[in-house]
């Protein structure tokens, strides 16, 4: 049965609707066209009409009834070559005209089109959740340019352009914050449920809603190259995609509808022939017998059942490029994270501030962060935060100066100070007991250790680390409870590696990993385990990323290699959507084969049922298409309206 699939249409074409939207406003009504004229064969006949009369609504009802089923039958025939059930629904009503059985065939093609635009309707609803994504850009958008303030329609817009927005407005383009300040609500982008503040430099997304104040926003492309943009075409080519079991039943449809077609031709000819049956009576049964046996059901199951869950998926924040992947996902047996951004923040904090006598902790931080105040060191910012989070006055130095890959020298109050690494301060003096006993143990936690000497004395030691992700933990423990097998990848020493794997409770540990022993490592996985995944950001990992069963990127909303590379993209920064991807995952193979199941359940009851008890082709047709809109209906209740249901009474919550 071929169905009616929308597409989201892509910013620059909304104005233009795509064919299928024709096809969904005009079939409802060759449906209700149908009904009346079966209806008025039906009443010219019991008023004894003349035979033209009711030849004609007879012709009437089957032209609408059975016109994009004919339309589509053709196609795939002399297109594809296939013979399909749309093929086999077409000929059992022609078949009936034949033996002068108009009201049931034109009965079976009314129910066989009414299927088709229940279930197109039901797919919409699916298609739906990824047509809304468009309702989030706005039509135009104010644009200073020159010093002039313009109002411009979205493809306008070019790179670099300064774009107004204003409390309440969404944004239109991707680009970063050049002046104000506010709270944006980036939840249809990256599923985060909080707003986030935007100061000078932070990044935003189209499509996203600006809450409180007015951002002056410089753009980084244009409307077709945003965030919001490739989400949609990135959902749009996922189902267009096909799962293996889909791919399978696809190949099984055209193979079945064959042997039908011979099987029927057998039943036409050789009972009257070799029994003597009445050939009106057998035909018409063969007709039954066709349409009971068409896999309409078995066919739409599974792409109706993946759609809804891709759909689903997009709205939770997992954006699956395919049915495959969705599908290949429930067959994990392992997860492989890279570690750095991934497991951990991937930013460095202090852990550890050690004060010699003389000193409290608030002098050595205030010390330390007058010294790295001006380096732009990601250790050196992590002290001065961390003296900023205490309410500790920095002084400015009156000196500076770096020592790449070693420390700084700073004049601090007229003193002289060096903070730096041991290597880099331990030249010209020994540590006092009470640093190296600290230094050897918090060297032996996998932290970066900084000594601070102040006017010839030392003040101290701080020791900094990238922090574990505050979920990482009850994650992991997720997918220890379904059976998955949780590795971790990193290039760090293994000292750091199994310091962070204790903390998390991961199985298996590789360090020391370039990129490409991150491949050899997967291939090792999957020989070893199952098919695995892997989680990374998507650069340094891409390599992985394409070399596992599925790979998944993590934070897509700022990496365009994660889009490109991975299988599946989590949008949010957010570890907790892979636990809940599995879960979708396995959820939607289990639907799949509820359906499956119930398709061939459905077809064996109703051709037992066409010998045994001469079922009716009314009640075959009814039997048939009945159970096709029931699967389709099965995918979309558990697969989209549930979990939606359940994702806003969370956020009401």
């Amino acid at each position: 049965m071929n169905v009616a699939i929308p597409s989201a249409s892509s910013p620059e074409t909304q104005s233009t609707p795509p064919k299928w939207q024709t096809q969904a406003w005009l079939e409802p009504r060759f449906v209700v066209v149908t009904l009346f004229a079966i209806l008025g064969s039906l009443l010219a006949e019991s008023q004894g009409a003349p035979a033209w009369l009711i030849l004609t609504l007879n012709i009437v009802s089957y032209l609408a009834g059975g016109f994009y089923g004919a339309r589509n039958a053709l196609n795939s025939l002399l297109r594809e070559r296939r013979i399909d059930v749309d093929m086999l629904m077409i000929l059992a009503a022609l078949g009936a005209a034949s033996i002068n059985q108009w009201h049931e065939g034109a009965i079976l093609l009314f129910l066989f089109s009414l299927s088709n635009v229940l279930q197109d309707y039901a797919i919409g609803r699916s298609r739906q959740a990824i047509r809304s994504l468009m309702k989030l850009y706005p039509n135009e958008a104010k644009v200073r340019r020159n010093g002039e303030i313009a109002t411009l329609q979205l493809d306008q817009i070019r790179h670099d352009d300064i774009v107004l927005i204003q409390p309440g407005e969404r944004i239109p383009v991707d680009g970063i914050v050049a002046d104000g300040r506010s709270a944006v609500d980036e939840s249809p982008i990256t599923g985060e449920s909080m707003p986030v503040d935007k100061l000078p430099g932070a990044k935003v997304f189209a499509g996203t809603l600006n809450k409180q104040g007015a951002l002056d926003v410089r753009a980084t492309g244009a409307a077709k190259d945003t965030v919001l943009a490739r989400v949609i075409r990135m959902v749009e080519e996922a189902q267009d995609s096909k799962a293996p079991t889909e791919r399978f039943l696809e190949k099984f449809e055209q193979y079945y509808a064959i042997f039908i077609l011979v099987a029927v031709g057998v039943l036409i000819v050789v009972p009257p022939l070799a029994f003597n049956v009445d050939f009106g009576e057998n035909f018409y049964r063969a007709m039954v017998l066709m349409t009971v046996a068409s896999p309409c059901a078995l066919v739409i199951s599974t792409p109706a059942s993946f759609i809804s869950a891709i759909a689903s998926a997009a709205r939770g924040g997992v954006l699956f490029k395919g049915g495959a992947y969705l599908e290949g996902l429930a067959a994990v047996k392992a997860v492989a994270f890279d570690k750095t951004g991934t497991l951990t923040s991937g930013k460095p904090a202090l852990t550890d501030a050690i004060a010699t006598e003389g000193y409290s902790e608030n002098d050595l931080l205030r010390i330390a962060a007058s010294a790295e105040l001006r380096s732009e060191h990601p250790l050196a910012k992590a002290v001065v935060a961390s003296a900023q989070e205490r309410g500790i006055a920095i002084p400015e130095p009156s000196a500076f100066d770096s020592i790449m890959g070693r420390g700084v020298r700073a004049i601090i109050d007229g003193v002289e100070t060096h903070v730096g690494s041991p290597a880099y301060l331990l030249v010209a003096e020994d540590l006092p007991p009470v640093l190296a006993a600290a230094r050897e143990q918090l060297e032996a936690q996998g932290k970066t250790v900084m000594l601070v000497r102040h006017g010839g004395r030392w003040v101290g030691m701080i020791a900094l680390a990238d922090q574990v992700r505050a979920e990482a933990k009850a994650v992991i423990a997720l997918l220890h409870k379904a059976g998955v097998t949780v590795a971790m990848l990193t290039g760090d020493n293994a000292r750091v590696a199994q310091n962070v794997a204790a903390q998390l409770g991961v199985d298996k540990v590789y360090s020391g990993l370039m990129p490409e022993d991150k491949v050899t490592v997967i291939r090792e996985l999957e020989e070893h385990t199952g098919a695995t995944a892997m989680v990374g950001d998507g650069v340094n990992d891409a390599p992985a990323l394409a070399t596992a069963s599925i790979g998944m990127a993590m934070g897509a909303a700022g990496s365009d290699v994660a889009m490109e590379t991975a299988d599946l993209v989590l949008m949010g920064d957010k570890l907790e959507l892979i636990p809940y991807a599995i879960q979708l995952s396995k959820k939607a193979r289990r639907v799949v084969w509820q359906n499956i199941t119930f398709s061939l359940l459905v077809i064996v009851v109703l051709i037992i049922s066409a010998f045994v008890i001469s079922l009716p082709l009314p009640l075959g047709v009814l039997g048939h298409e009945g159970s096709t809109v029931i699967v389709v209906m099965n995918g979309l209740i558990q697969l989209l309206l549930l979990p939606e249901i359940a994702r806003r009474r969370a956020a009401a919550a």
